[in-house]
């Protein structure tokens, strides 16, 4: 990729997540970089944001129905 190419990209995505955190996304910079990505593929931004709200979802569900992990080392006498 040529210098003005990369930066253009940097600039891009500087954009992108600037406006990903005002509008509270919680989307890392890493994160909006693939989805980007996967949109310059052809992948269809309203399916990936789809997939998106089912991971978080997902995620919250499994953070609340799992029971406490204990941190206190086990006996094993």
């Amino acid at each position: 990729m040529d210098p003005d190419a990369a930066r253009t990209a940097r600039e891009s995505l500087d954009l992108a997540f600037h406006m990903s955190n005002v509008l509270d996304t919680g989307l890392d910079r890493h994160t909006l970089s693939v989805l980007i990505a996967l949109c310059d593929l052809g992948l269809n931004p309203e399916a990936l944001a789809a997939v998106v709200k089912e991971l978080r979802t997902s995620r919250e569900l499994q953070t609340t129905s799992s029971p406490p992990t204990s941190t206190a080392p086990s006996s094993l006498s």
